[in-house]
């Protein structure tokens, strides 16, 4: 019998399991049903097939159950859901999954998102009480034990307690056709330093869970940039679709604007994504906040969802070589942005511009946050300008951390020039900001070892910039679930993990564990 659906239109038919009988098993539909009641072995072989493809779907790298064969054998891989034949190893796209279906008389098949049951014959997902056990149980505890096996006088009717709203809302999955936000952005004429900071933000789950919850909203503000970034969000996770976006809302906003902020912003010139993004947050500050910038020193912060976000605190310990006074200083901070000229010359790299020396992220954060630098200091204890040691530390984390590694050094003097830093800097996919804390130095080994757990961050978004100074372009990566993406402009592709860690980073957002 073939898989594929009549060809002659017809009004659509809702297939229903007939009621349960003493003795008599239920099913997801009247088509698996069909399957088995054929005998016991095709019963034990498709329940072993299907525990094969949820390891594959859970345990697996996602690039794996990503990656489809078309009909003529032609390897791809694709951003959209791909389905898992159950009845054979075969994994193929949508577009393919009919034809498929049609020359091999397969009809059923696993969403490599959900491992929801897909039956061709009904074109829908179908809800099977064995089948889903099995995948609750994978969801639950990575394994299949205790997981029921279906036999011929088991599955009588329905368990009145799997009817009750508490069951059904903790075994509530979320839909297969929801957008997983994983679009491109069109290049509206060098403004990919833009994109790459846009699709950081979308991909940020807590700027995503405001936008999206209705966070901004009764804005009368003409051109109102976080209306605007209200809309992408939108237009990114409310359909599913994978063409590229065009951010006209955005643009507009610069052009038609008249503050002095935005003429950098309406030019065809390249620009720097790290200025781009301080922008941004500060124009969503505004236009989400009370306007008003928190107070050098201060303790308390804007309530907006960028300082929640993004926002932390610095402390500046100084100490009085002459009487040993101690001042502190608090700021709050929007990034780190970690010098790297310096480092480099002092690991001896041959070349500063070029050069192959290697540093890691947490050699550049010791640089700024650990070592002690001397200083002069005008002490009030003796009322006088006294030799001092200084040093910063972080006094409050945010939950997004930023970092910019600074690869751009504009030399003045005589003959201005700017150079590119393309040193190498290894980073890592999970960071531990405890050493530079301001707790952290209290040094109680007991509490730092709480505190860890607090201050211990996952990356979630690169953006890399390529090419020379002048004429360079800018690429991001960001990570949805445990899958990394790769995003130029318009284009978007999965990528390895190992793509991510051998990129030459100039910005880095990790977000705290708790959080990610």
């Amino acid at each position: 019998m073939s898989s594929a659906r009549p060809a002659t239109p017809a009004s659509p038919k809702n297939y229903k399991v007939k009621p349960a009988q003493q003795g008599q098993p239920m099913y997801g539909c009247e088509h698996l049903q069909k399957l088995f009641n054929q005998d016991q072995g095709t019963t034990n072989t498709s329940i072993h097939h299907y525990k094969a493809i949820l390891r594959t779907i859970y345990d697996q790298t996602p690039l794996i159950s990503q990656t489809a064969k078309t009909i003529d054998n032609q390897v791809v891989t694709t951003l959209t859901p791909t389905y898992l034949c159950l009845q054979c190893p075969s994994t193929v796209t949508e577009d393919d999954r009919i034809k498929h279906g049609t020359k091999k008389s397969h009809r059923f098949y696993v969403d490599s998102r959900s491992a929801s049951l897909y039956c061709q014959m009904c074109d829908d997902m179908v809800y099977d009480p064995t089948f889903e056990d099995l995948r609750l149980k994978k969801l639950g505890t990575s394994t299949f034990s205790n997981a029921r096996k279906r036999k011929q006088d088991e599955l009588f009717s329905p368990d009145p307690v799997k009817d009750s709203p508490s069951y059904i809302s903790a075994n509530t999955t979320v839909a297969t056709c929801k957008a997983s936000g994983l679009r491109g952005i069109y290049n509206a004429g060098a403004t990919c330093y833009q994109n790459v900071v846009l699709q950081s933000f979308l991909h940020n789950p807590i700027l995503r869970n405001y936008y999206l919850s209705d966070g901004h909203s009764q804005c009368d503000t003409p051109h109102c940039l976080s209306c605007a970034m209200d809309d992408m969000f939108q237009d990114f996770y409310a359909v599913e679709n994978t063409n590229g976006y065009t951010a006209a809302n955005i643009l507009s906003g610069f052009w038609i604007s008249e503050r002095k902020a935005f003429e950098n912003l309406v030019t065809t010139k390249e620009q720097d994504a790290h200025e781009f993004f301080q922008f941004l947050a500060e124009e969503l500050h505004e236009r989400n906040g009370d306007g008003k910038k928190p107070e050098i020193g201060s303790e308390h912060s804007c309530n907006c969802i960028v300082h929640q976000t993004f926002y932390g605190k610095l402390q500046t310990q100084t100490t009085c070589q002459n009487c040993q006074g101690v001042t502190n200083q608090v700021q709050s901070f929007l990034d780190l942005s970690l010098p790297l000229e310096n480092l480099t010359q002092k690991k001896g790299g041959k070349k500063l511009l070029g050069g192959k020396g290697t540093m890691t992220l947490q050699e550049c954060l010791d640089e700024e946050y650990v070592k002690l630098d001397k200083c002069e200091y005008r002490c009030n204890g003796c009322n006088s300008t006294q030799q001092a040691r200084r040093q910063t530390s972080i006094k409050r984390l945010p939950n997004v951390l930023s970092i910019q590694l600074k690869r751009f050094e504009y030399k003045q003097g005589r003959h201005e020039r700017a150079a590119k830093i393309d040193t190498p800097v290894q980073f890592p996919l999970q960071l531990n900001m405890l050493p530079y804390t301001t707790v952290g130095r209290a040094g109680d080994t007991k509490e730092n070892y709480e505190l860890a757990r607090q201050c211990t961050y996952d990356l979630m978004s690169v953006v890399v910039h390529v090419g020379e100074i002048d004429t360079g372009h800018y690429v991001s990566y960001c990570r949805v679930g445990d899958q990394w993406f790769a995003f130029n402009d318009h284009k978007v592709e999965v990528a390895q993990k190992s793509d991510v860690l051998n990129a030459k980073a100039y910005l880095l957002f990790y977000i705290v564990r708790s959080l990610a």
